[in-house]
């Protein structure tokens, strides 16, 4: 965090620092407990809206004296599960934000800019996360924290469950098209933040990265709109700062933008870095999208033409670094479990036997084994873009000292 951005987020005003002291006064006692009862999303949204901001109007009397507006900064929420911007998450946040505007006097919404970090009370955050992967229409659980920027302490934290009618959990056109999904551990630790509770410290790697987060949600919003050319500028200049370079947001956006531009050379070293992140923090997850029922890619070459690419860079840093892995398929909830095992298994075959088409070297040093649809991360079983993370195969890097004596399910 550069020096300028850290005097912004501390310099308050004399009415701030009053309205600070009153604001966090009673954080010993716990506010009320949320509601568990799963409501209508509206009814919950508003809930948890209301909550998380009466927990901090402790002096409304000084407040209308001064009168003071506290500024907030909304950092985009998220689906908890699938670490992605969706449809639902999109609805949510507007729903949260229009309410703050309509319902509470005393707080003024602020763009998400870098400037306004400087300038605002509070960084808002929210996510959403069904109460069970098993269940494809479970209730979901909303929660929202609202974090002091001056002092990184949670001053307010709400929760409320929501019932699933009609809710679009498409992800939006850049979720949809990252290769590799984006929890990574500064989208890990905003989860942690929304969950943390009142009076306690948000987490500090997610404070840490925070200067970055504006500029990569511009490039986001530009490259969901079309706007290729400034997105790829956006997010390369998200990538040169020290809190955006090691972002899989960034890296996957500097490929996707890329790629939509035709820049293939450009493209394919982008995702050479995205595998070369993915192998230093020993776990790398793509998005292969296979036809149904088969362990051949999906026809289309919109969608499949550069799987080609993807395996032979996954093959290439892999063989540099020397790596052993074990290539785990994954299936959604559709079918029995049987038979989703046996297809899980049979495309991490498929995977394996590329990777050592394009180097022999990976052939002792590759395992691969199916999961089914055991681990699905969304649930949904629709076969969609909804649930394209739970047909997903990831590359687990192991010890290799692990196999002295050669590698099991190696044929």
């Amino acid at each position: 965090m550069t020096t300028a951005f850290a005097r912004g987020l501390h310099a308050l005003s004399l009415s701030g620092a009053v309205l600070l002291a009153l604001g966090l006064a009673g954080c010993a006692a716990p506010p009320a407990p949320s509601s568990t009862a799963a409501l209508p999303f509206e009814q919950a949204v508003a809930q948890a809206t209301d909550e998380l901001l009466m927990q901090t109007q402790k002096g409304p009397a000084l407040l209308a004296r001064l009168g003071a507006r506290r500024g907030v900064v909304l950092d985009p929420m998220i689906d908890a599960d699938g670490a992605q911007q969706t449809v639902a998450t999109q609805r949510l946040q507007d729903q949260v934000g229009e309410r703050i505007q309509a319902k509470h006097d005393a707080f003024e919404m602020l763009p998400f800019r870098s400037a306004n970090l400087g300038k605002a009370r509070y960084l808002l955050t929210g996510t959403m996360k069904r109460l069970s992967t098993d269940e494809p229409h479970s209730p979901l659980k909303i929660e929202l924290a609202l974090t002091e920027l001056g002092s990184g302490i949670v001053a307010a934290h709400a929760a409320a469950v929501a019932r699933d009618e009609g809710l679009d959990a498409t992800p939006l056109r850049y979720d949809q098209d990252t290769p590799v999904p984006n929890k990574d551990p500064v989208i890990e630790s905003y989860i942690r933040t929304t969950a943390t509770p009142t009076g306690q410290h948000a987490d500090p790697y997610y404070l840490a990265h925070i200067a970055a987060a504006p500029a990569i949600q511009e490039a986001t919003t530009l490259y969901n709109a079309g706007r290729y050319e400034d997105a790829l500028a956006q997010y390369s200049g998200a990538g040169e700062t020290p809190a955006g370079e090691q972002q899989l947001r960034v890296l996957n956006g500097i490929y996707l933008s890329s790629t939509k531009l035709g820049r293939t050379s450009d493209a394919e070293q982008a995702f050479g870095r995205i595998v070369a992140y993915g192998i230093a923090n020993q776990q790398l997850k793509v998005k292969f999208l296979f036809s149904p029922g088969s362990t051949e890619f999906w026809p289309e070459p919109k969608i499949s033409g550069p799987y080609a690419m993807w395996l032979r860079e996954i093959a290439r840093r892999s063989t540099e670094v020397r790596v052993c892995m074990d290539v785990v398929g994954h299936t959604s909830h559709t079918g029995s479990v049987a038979y989703n095992d046996s297809l899980s298994l049979q495309r991490a075959r498929y995977i394996r036997q590329r990777l050592i088409g394009e180097s022999t070297a990976l052939n002792a040093r590759i395992t691969f084994s199916g999961k089914g649809f055991r681990e699905n991360i969304i649930g949904s079983g629709t076969d969609d873009a909804v649930d394209a993370l739970d047909r997903r195969v990831e590359f687990r890097i192991v010890d290799c000292a692990e196999r002295p004596g050669g590698v099991a399910n190696a044929g």
